[in-house]
C-alpha cells in the first residue's frame, strides 16, 4: 500500500494532516480511534462456557481494547455458578434480562454448529447487534446484525497450502 492511497483514504473521514508537513502522530492515532469506535467501552457477553469460551472470557487483550467481557451464558447445569475469571456462568434462562441491564453491545459465540444459529438467533432478539461467531456454519440473520466469522480448522488449512 502506498502513502498516497493511505492519505486518499484517510481524507475520506477529513483533514488529519498538512501538505508538506505530514501527520501529527498523536492527534492521527485519536482520530482513527474515534473513527473505529475504539474511544468508548465495548460490552460483550460470551455464550458458551466450554475450553474456548473460558480461553476468550480470560484473553486480557480484550481489555486493552475497549472490550470487556461482562457476562458468560451457557445451557449446562455443570458449569452454571462456576467461576471464569472475576464472572460466574449464567444460565441461558438470564440472556434477555442481563443483555438489557448491562446493556451488551456485542456477543462471542462459543457453542456447537448445531446451536449455534438459535443462539444467535436469541442473542439479536435481545438487542445484539454483533456476533463474533467461531462456530463453523454460516448464520442466517436480519442484514442489520454484522457477523464476523472465525473457523480455525478453515484458517489452517489455508496455512497449511503453502507449507
Amino acid at each position: 500500500m502506498s502513502a498516497a492511497q493511505i492519505r486518499k483514504d484517510l481524507s475520506y473521514f477529513g483533514e488529519f494532516g498538512r501538505q508538506g508537513l505530514g501527520y501529527e502522530v498523536a492527534y492521527l492515532r485519536d482520530q482513527l480511534r474515534r473513527i473505529l469506535q475504539m474511544d468508548r467501552e465495548w460490552r460483550v457477553a460470551i455464550v458458551g462456557a466450554g475450553a474456548l469460551g473460558h480461553a476468550l472470557a480470560n484473553y486480557r487483550a480484550f481489555t486493552r481494547w475497549n472490550y470487556h467481557i461482562v457476562a458468560v451464558f451457557d445451557n449446562d447445569f455443570a458449569k452454571i455458578g462456576k467461576p471464569i475469571g472475576d464472572l460466574a456462568v449464567q444460565p441461558m434462562q438470564e440472556l434477555a434480562a442481563t443483555i438489557a441491564e448491562l446493556r451488551i453491545d456485542m456477543a462471542i459465540l462459543a457453542v456447537p454448529a448445531e446451536n449455534a444459529q438459535k443462539v444467535a438467533e436469541d442473542l439479536v432478539a435481545c438487542g445484539v447487534h454483533a456476533i463474533l461467531n467461531y462456530a463453523p456454519i454460516n448464520l442466517i440473520l436480519p442484514s442489520e446484525i454484522h457477523v464476523a466469522y472465525i473457523d480455525p480448522v478453515a484458517s489452517m488449512q489455508s496455512i497449511s497450502y503453502y507449507l
